[in-house]
This record gives C-alpha cells, structure tokens and sequence, in this order.
C-alpha cells in the first residue's frame, strides 16, 4: 500500500499546485491513500470549510493541521462536522474536533491517521505527545495495524524522539511544521518509517512560503509587518510511505519533491 503525505500547503499558490500535480503522482505511484497539512492553507494561516472541501475533492483523503488550526474561526464548527480533517489530539479535552480517524483506502483496507502537536518552541500548553500517542495506539491498533501519524513540531530532537519511541507502532512518522524537507527519511529498526520534516508546499521563491522581502525587513528593523503568501517557483514537497498492509510494517520510504 503506497500512502502519500503532503507538506504543509501553504496559501492559493500551495493549493493550485495540489490541485495540478496530486492526479499525476497519484497515476505515476499507485498512491492508494493521501494525507496533506492543511493548517496554512487559507492566506498562509489557517483554513477553512470551503477549501477544506475544495483539497478534499482534489484527491486528499485526510487532511492534518497543527499549531495554525484555530486561525480562522469559521473552522471550528467544520471541525465536530467533518471527520476527514483533524486537529491534533493532545490539545485538551473538550477542544473542537478530533485527532485520530481511521478510513478506508481507495482498495478497501483500513488505514488510520493521528495528528499530534509538539511542545518545544510551540504557542500552545497542549498534553505531552508521547503520553497522548500510548493513551489512543492499542485500541487504534485493534481497527488496524496500519498506521500513519503527522507530528507537527518545531524540535527537530523532539521530532526524532517521538519516531524512536514509535518505532514499531506506527507504520510512518512524517513531520510537518518547519516547511523545509529534510533528507533524514529512512525505516526505524523496527520498522516504522520516518522523516523529520516532509516540507512544503508552495512557493520556494519565499521565505518558507511567505514574501522574502517583508520578512527580511522584519528581522531588519524588529518592525511588525503584515505576511503575505509569495507566488512564484510552486513546488510539491511530500514522502510517500510503502506499507505492508497485513502487518502495518514499512517496506519503504521514497521523498517527492515536484514542481508546478
């Protein structure tokens, strides 16, 4: 079973590339399942039910989120509504929404996706990752053995811990956040793949997504300035996990970097 995760989408410029280039990679690897970041998706922040609905028609099975979910206030009923797209699970309880969804393949094999959020350099006082991951994996695993989980950090140490204390229990690790793909995937020890960051997608000609220029004078004068989502050199940054459905194990781990 080949699963393909998307990097976090990053404003109209990441979704027009989604829209372009996920049919052919879906054609070219015989992705069975997909999984995309979706939390910078509405202006670079945040999303929303309307283009929630537009990825998911796009081919996007699942979609993940992470520190940027609640930007937009128009998602949070979408979020108790809609069971494909998820908000990480260690937010406390009572949060909307929920961070775990087990689905169904294009094949018909069940595959689950958890979302969780990291607590180093993050703005949010959510529960312990790793806790939170041990409380939900034994009943998950009891629907299937096949599971994926985006953990959207900062740490890159953090990131690497959690697939470590994963390994074995979860079929792929993908980290979002960073928006820079890492060259670290590889399959764990005891068989769960991994990548500390699967990058973004959007525009490269940016600082990770946003205008190169009002973000250089930022650091330039200390100044606040407004973002604005940049445009030009779209690319598609991803991995793509190949499970062994029968025992939820990594076969393999290949990156994806495609332009528009």
């Amino acid at each position: 079973m080949n699963i393909l995760c998307i990097g976090d989408i990053v404003g109209k410029p990441g979704r027009e590339a989604v829209e372009t280039l996920l049919p052919v990679l879906i054609d070219e690897h015989d992705i069975e399942f997909v999984i995309a970041n979706v939390e910078n998706a509405a202006g670079g922040s945040g999303i929303i039910p309307r283009l929630a609905e537009s990825l998911l028609a796009s081919g996007c099975d699942v979609l993940t989120t992470g520190d940027h979910v609640w930007d937009k206030k128009e998602i949070l009923e979408f979020l108790d509504d809609e069971k494909r797209i998820l908000r990480p699970c260690n937010f406390p309880e009572g949060s909307p929404g929920r961070g775990v969804y087990v689905a169904t393949t294009k094949k018909g094999k069940k595959i689950a996706v958890i979302n969780l959020l990291g607590r180093v350099f993050m703005k949010y006082n959510v529960n312990c990752p790793f806790k939170a991951f041990d409380q939900l994996i034994e009943d998950v695993r009891k629907e299937t053995l096949n599971v994926i989980v985006d953990f959207h950090a900062e740490a890159t140490s953090e990131k690497i811990a959690f697939g470590h204390f994963v390994n074995g229990k979860a079929s792929g690790v993908f980290g979002t956040h960073t928006h820079v793909q890492t060259a670290d995937e590889k399959i764990l020890s005891k068989k769960t793949a991994y990548i500390t960051d699967v990058g973004m997608t959007g525009p490269f000609d940016s600082v990770i997504g946003q205008n190169k220029d009002k973000i250089v004078e930022r650091f330039l004068k200390s100044m606040p300035s407004k973002f604005e989502v940049a445009t030009e050199d779209v690319w598609l940054n991803g991995v793509i996990f190949s499970i062994d459905e029968k025992t939820g194990l990594a076969k393999n781990i290949s990156r994806v970097q495609r332009r528009m």
